[in-house]
């Protein structure tokens, strides 16, 4: 029996890629529901493919191409940011993808988990704004989170069979962008098209800016505190250039188990969505004859100053990581704008973390009033 799914961000590049492996595992999945911010032609021709039962497209102004594209189908097209967050708590489904972008997909992930959702979790901002809050969400709703992440969904894999008491640490790997080894007298002068130029992920614009700050493996640190239990101190970075080991853990034995295979985010997208089977796929595979020498460095805290900023956010807990999250997300679209210099970015965010109003244990009305102040106080800068 096929397990019913529903995608939120289809047209974004994960949900791209989570319907290429819906596309090549047709027998075992079932597109229900999708949803796009915008990108109104490529919703369309989603739809005309996999034939949900109901669409969400949440810029207005697109709505009326979808409505005349889809007239006459049976495809309910709901609008709005109110059409999404119904779509999300839709509970007919067996898991919901949630590939978002940045702190607007917090909340969707919340409603599916109080509907008792499954959720497949690419949208890390999820839990570094309000992991406390889902978190309670899963206990009382009973609804799991699955890791998209490679990182995350690496370190899930080789969770697999532990007893956790025996696991000594989690090890990050991360790739460390396109300026590991640049001049760190030159990072007032990187360019937008230069950070959009990663080694080794084809991803959106606002994740590869994330990865060359390395503010992306920071709010990993964060999500794996939420996702894993792990206290900061047991959560550590290797930066790994290649990208063929995604994580690691340390037993308390000193045995370390990776995972490993081609920088390709249909992997741990497809193991999400069909967990706990590996089922069979037509993607490059690894080939432990070509994938040349693996290499390891230490993180520079003083080139990437988001990576501790992140530790920093876990040392206060609170609205700490919601702070540095919002903060990140208007830095980069006001970097990606032209607007701000690359080292700007985690100068913005420090400041946002040091100056709003801390709060313990917020609830999502206190994320929402943050939201609009870290939005006035990064405008500002």
């Amino acid at each position: 029996m096929s397990k019913r799914i529903s995608i939120l961000g289809s047209t974004g590049s994960i949900g791209v890629n989570a319907l290429k492996v819906a596309s090549h595992l047709k027998d075992d999945l079932e597109i229900v529901y999708l949803s796009a911010n915008r990108n109104a032609e490529l919703l369309i021709q989603q739809a005309e493919e996999f034939k949900p039962e109901a669409v969400c497209i949440v810029e207005e102004a697109s709505f009326p191409n979808v409505q005349n594209a889809l007239v006459g189908s049976d495809i309910e097209i709901l609008l709005g940011r109110e059409g999404l967050l119904e779509l999300a708590s839709r509970n007919n489904v067996d898991i919901l993808l949630n590939g978002l972008v940045g702190a607007p997909g917090m909340e969707p992930t919340l409603i599916a988990i109080e509907a008792g959702i499954n959720v497949a979790l690419s949208n890390k901002e999820s839990l570094v704004m309000a992991g406390d809050i889902i978190q309670h969400a899963m206990d009382k709703s009973g609804a799991k989170l699955f890791p998209v992440d490679s990182e995350h969904s690496a370190i899930w894999q080789c969770l697999v069979g532990e007893n956790i008491d025996d696991v000594r640490r989690l090890i990050l790997t991360g790739s460390g962008g396109p300026f590991r080894t640049r001049d760190i007298n030159s990072f007032d002068t990187i360019t937008v098209e230069e950070a959009l130029n990663h080694p080794n992920w084809d991803m959106g614009r606002k994740i590869t800016i994330d990865s060359a700050t390395m503010m992306n493996k920071g709010l990993e640190v964060i999500e794996a505190y939420w996702l894993f239990g792990f206290t900061p101190d047991r959560i550590n970075i290797v930066v790994h250039p290649q990208s063929i080991i995604h994580s690691m853990i340390e037993l308390r034995d000193g045995a370390i188990k990776a995972q490993m295979g081609v920088p390709d985010m249909k992997v741990p997208i497809q193991y999400a969505l069909t967990y706990p089977r590996h089922l069979e796929a037509p993607w490059e595979q690894l080939d432990f004859l070509k994938c040349g020498d693996l290499t390891f460095e230490e993180p520079d805290f003083q080139r990437f100053p988001c990576i501790k900023l992140a530790f920093d956010s876990l040392e206060k807990l609170g609205t700490s990581g919601a702070a540095l999250n919002l903060s990140n997300d208007y830095s980069v679209y006001r970097f990606l704008n032209g607007e701000i210099k690359f080292t700007d970015i985690p100068r913005i965010n420090e400041s946002s973390m040091a100056k709003h109003d801390w709060t313990e244990h917020p609830t999502l009305e206190d994320l929402k009033e943050l939201d609009s102040w870290i939005k006035n106080h990064v405008e500002s800068y």
